[in-house]
């Protein structure tokens, strides 16, 4: 039998709003100058290491085209570089800088700090039900892959 939860359209239209809100609001406690795709490539390039360019934007859902500008501005930035990839000499991989790792860490304790800000008042349940929550959502974007 299925859940009336799950068939409810209006869920899934209040999870997404929710996770846009919370977003944008940890989006704008750090990294001014820097675009949601600056950070995720960036963040896409410290969990993978040397990746190539193709790769980088197969992973971040975006055209080659679309990367290599984004790669250009971290580049510009200082926060990443790029290497002839060793495999194949006609592409080339992207690797953070050490400063781009710095900025990564600085941004994730800004936006934790705040978050736990929001949160350090909930009862218990409350926590324990955004910390299952979490765990949820973490399910489904690995499944999403």
């Amino acid at each position: 039998m299925t859940s009336p939860v799950a068939t409810d359209l209006q869920l899934p239209s209040r999870v997404r709003l929710a996770v846009t809100r919370l977003s944008r609001r940890l989006r704008q406690q750090s990294s001014p100058g820097l675009t949601p795709s600056m950070l995720s490539a960036l963040s896409c390039t410290v969990r993978n290491g040397p990746i190539p360019l193709g790769k980088l934007a197969a992973k971040e859902g975006v055209q080659p085209p679309t990367m290599t500008r984004i790669v250009e501005s971290l580049v510009s930035a200082d926060l990443a570089v790029r290497t002839p990839d060793p495999n194949d000499g006609r592409s080339t991989s992207v690797e953070a800088t050490a400063e781009g790792r710095a900025l990564l860490s600085r941004r994730a304790r800004k936006t934790d700090a705040y978050l736990a800000s929001l949160l350090k008042d909930l009862p218990g349940k409350d926590l324990r039900t955004l910390e299952r929550a979490a765990e949820i959502i973490e399910g489904l974007l690995e499944s999403d892959r």
